[in-house]
């Protein structure tokens, strides 16, 4: 009997917490954060970071949500990739960021789920180290969703450099196409920025350390990527217990700092980089939980340095 009870508890708290999970799943929220990066007389710039959306169209939920963030009014945004979760997405993505496309400007990158279509996985899998990508997965249709972004003025750069002005600043972005699949190349976006821009920009979608630490040497101030989903899973108290890249697990989600290689200190006068990564809005269709790990966009505010 006693046995009885305990398997019955343990079935009813599993069941509590894989309810939970699925509601986290869809439990949006807006983080806000600021940090020191602009020179010293700019006005503050608010980025609007979005990332890991992997959008469905029955996602209806999570597309008003977006939808709503242009009342932010960011004077930029950045997606970080894996926009699709399915291969009829790329309208509902876009029906999600017309606000923001209408409204400021905008640069991304994608991610291996924009190339490639999601397909069920031992999710014990996931802990065991960086996915690999299965040679069987589909493609999905990520040029329309290139051609659809950038048709509306946002900025597309795999393995690309680009100024942006953002009011009265002049923008130096470089980005990488996916890390995590190997499509990263950065000797082609390599070198300090710019000499007439105000400030520089670094975009990923898989935050792995030899992107990071070629962004950091070559002076760039802001690093932005996703991928992780802030450990999706994670332990309250501990935090993340994986990144699914070798990001350590402490800066699965938020601001940290990227500290840069020491032979690099006497060739910049600026700090150590900053590095954001998102936890992501979405996951993927076949594990649709969150736990102790709430999906997130993030305005970050970059303010003037004292």
């Amino acid at each position: 009997m006693a046995t009885g009870r305990l398997l019955g508890g343990a079935i009813v708290a599993g069941a509590a917490v894989a309810a939970y999970a699925r509601w986290e799943a869809s439990s949006y929220r807006l983080r806000r954060l600021s940090a020191q990066a602009l020179p010293g007389d700019a006005d503050p710039v608010r980025i609007l970071h979005l990332s890991d959306l992997h959008m469905t169209p029955r996602r209806r939920r999570l597309q008003d949500w977006i939808a709503a963030l242009a009342e932010l009014r960011p004077n930029l945004v950045v997606v970080t990739g894996d926009f699709l979760g399915h291969v009829d997405a790329v309208d509902p993505v876009v029906k999600a960021l017309d606000p923001l496309l209408t409204t400021a400007p905008g640069v991304f990158v994608l991610g291996s789920n924009d190339y490639y279509a999601p397909r069920p996985i031992n999710p014990f899998q996931y802990f065991a180290g960086p996915s690999d990508l299965h040679p069987d997965r589909p493609e999905l249709p990520w040029p329309e969703l290139v051609s659809a972004l950038t048709q509306r003025g946002w900025q597309h750069l795999p393995n690309a450099r680009s100024t942006v002005h953002v009011g009265d600043l002049r923008v130096d972005v470089r980005g990488v196409d996916d890390p995590h699949i190997g499509r990263d190349d950065y000797a082609l976006v390599a070198g300090s920025a710019e000499s007439d821009s105000d400030f520089s920009l670094g975009v990923a979608h898989a935050p792995y350390l030899r992107v990071l630490d070629a962004m950091a040497a070559d002076g760039v101030a802001v690093a932005l990527a996703g991928h992780t989903h802030g450990g999706q899973v994670c332990l309250p108290g501990y935090g993340a217990l994986v990144t699914n890249c070798d990001l350590d697990r402490r800066r699965a989600r938020g601001l940290s700092t990227h500290v840069r290689p020491l032979m690099e200190f006497a060739q910049h006068d600026r700090n150590d980089m900053l590095l954001h990564v998102s936890g992501g809005l979405g996951t993927s269709p076949y594990a649709p939980v969150r736990f102790a790990c709430p999906p997130e966009a993030t305005l970050l505010t970059l303010l003037p340095t004292a």
